[in-house]
């Protein structure tokens, strides 16, 4: 389950970027598998996920969101579960955190994991 703690406030310009996603007009089932799922089958699905990422106009802030609350379940910002975690590990420590006058740590987290999702998507 995803930490809520970490999730931005309930403010819709925190969250309008989702009613932009290509995901909208695409069953769910192609981003989250069922509990069963394994092998071929879900690289297969996830890749055709990561298709429509490839294409959406918000790219960026899909994956900066999925890596700040830690979404733990489904393809968001054309990146599955376990890169993301590979991600936050890996890069995450090497960040620098830059703290700006009055930012709330959240702020900063936010801040910090759009940074790498903006890293991320350029390469």
């Amino acid at each position: 389950m995803a930490n809520l703690a970490r999730l931005p406030m309930p403010i819709i310009e925190q969250w309008e970027w989702q009613f932009r996603g290509s995901c909208r007009q695409t069953d769910p089932e192609v981003f989250f598998p069922p509990d069963s799922e394994r092998g071929a089958r879900r690289r297969a699905r996830e890749a055709v996920a990561k298709s429509f990422c490839a294409q959406c106009p918000v790219l960026e802030q899909c994956r900066a969101h999925a890596l700040a609350v830690r979404e733990p379940y489904g393809v968001w910002g054309g990146l599955n579960p376990a890169e993301r975690e590979l991600l936050i590990s890996s890069i995450a420590p090497n960040t620098p955190a830059l703290t700006r006058a009055g930012e709330t740590p959240q702020a900063q987290k936010r801040r910090s994991m759009t940074a790498l999702a903006r890293r991320v998507v350029r390469r």
